[in-house]
């Protein structure tokens, strides 16, 4: 890569985290959006689901709050009811435009319920397609389950790790910025120290793998889970110790020359991935810029006020859950201000 490709890529990384912004993760896969439609009594079809985010990206102010916007590639292709490309809208609002790439986590051979990423086969030519289409940023999740068992194996870090290097590094070969996400889930019954462990050993796999694929951090972005313990499990942690807790498993594993990071809500709550985001950018000596990419945390209230019709009051509750992020990132959030 050129020292000017280089320079780019970063310069669009560090503009996904600027200051006070984040980004909003709308690239749900139609099985998953068909099972959020299905709570709220709507049928996924083409036209529900470009509604609904057509919804999301017209709310106006949206751009005070949010950097980027991750697609999933139906959305990319749609047509607003304006005639414009949804991709469009946002980039018309000076959103950069980003795209999840990656075809989902299937079973992996010879483990227990563990899964692999899939998607790399044919990647390098959907990113060239992709960025003739608008996409500037993209995004790979893995996902890492804590089991009592033993769980996760090492052929399970190891094998994700290097698929979301090999990612990386094609994505940044096509001059688009990447997101890796590895995902250790909060399911299970498994503390917040065997979640920091756990986590802890992911990153470190991770960031040797990237460097193995000459991936360059400065045009790089993480999107990780906070180090919390399992929703099962019977002690809950303080805010103050899950921010503390992740900022040092952070410190210790991911480079300082990355720009930022951005935390995936990973199934807390909208006030609970917030409330520990801010309490993370009150910890001091950052190294990066803390944000969010989150989805449900910004969509889920607005998704059930909205229920296929209510489009005003949607917007109204979508607005407001990207202001309350917006100030987590800036360590001015208060509880009173829902």
């Amino acid at each position: 890569m050129s020292r000017l490709a280089k320079e780019e890529l970063a310069a669009i990384a560090r503009q996904l985290v600027t200051p006070g912004k984040g980004i909003l993760a709308a690239d749900e896969s139609d099985a998953t959006i068909a099972k959020r439609f299905s709570a709220i009594g709507l049928t996924s079809t083409v036209e529900n689901r470009r509604d609904y985010r057509q919804l999301l990206f017209t709310t106006t102010g949206i751009n005070q709050y949010l950097s980027g916007v991750i697609l999933f590639d139906e959305t990319l292709r749609q047509t607003a009811s304006d005639g414009r490309q949804l991709s469009d809208v946002l980039q018309d609002l000076g959103i950069i435009v980003g795209i999840k790439v990656d075809r989902g986590a299937k079973p992996l051979a010879f483990t227990d319920n563990e899964t692999i990423t899939e998607g790399l086969d044919g990647l390098r030519e959907r990113l060239t397609e992709y960025r003739q289409l608008g996409a500037r940023f993209a995004k790979w999740r893995a996902v890492i389950r804590i089991a009592e068992h033993g769980l996760p194996s090492r052929l399970c870090v190891v094998a994700n790790a290097q698929a979301l290097a090999r990612y990386a590094a094609l994505s940044q070969e096509q001059g688009i910025v990447p997101i890796v996400e590895p995902e250790v889930l909060m399911d299970g019954q498994h503390t917040i120290d065997a979640c920091r462990c756990v986590s802890e050993w992911v990153l470190a796999e991770t960031f040797t793998q990237l460097t193995f694929n000459r991936v360059v951090p400065e045009a790089l972005l993480l999107k990780p889970n906070m180090v919390i313990a399992g929703k099962d499990c019977p002690t809950q942690n303080s805010v103050v110790e899950v921010a503390e807790e992740t900022v040092a498993c952070l410190k210790r594993h991911v480079p300082s020359a990355l720009p930022g990071i951005v935390f995936l809500s990973g199934g807390q709550s909208e006030r609970q991935a917030v409330e520990h985001l801010q309490a993370m950018n009150r910890i001091s000596d950052l190294p990066w810029t803390l944000s969010f990419s989150f989805g449900r945390a910004l969509q889920d209230s607005a998704l059930r006020t909205w229920a296929g019709n209510n489009v005003s009051q949607a917007q109204e509750i979508f607005i407001k859950r990207c202001r309350s992020a917006s100030l987590a990132c800036q360590g001015e959030y208060r509880t009173d201000m829902e």
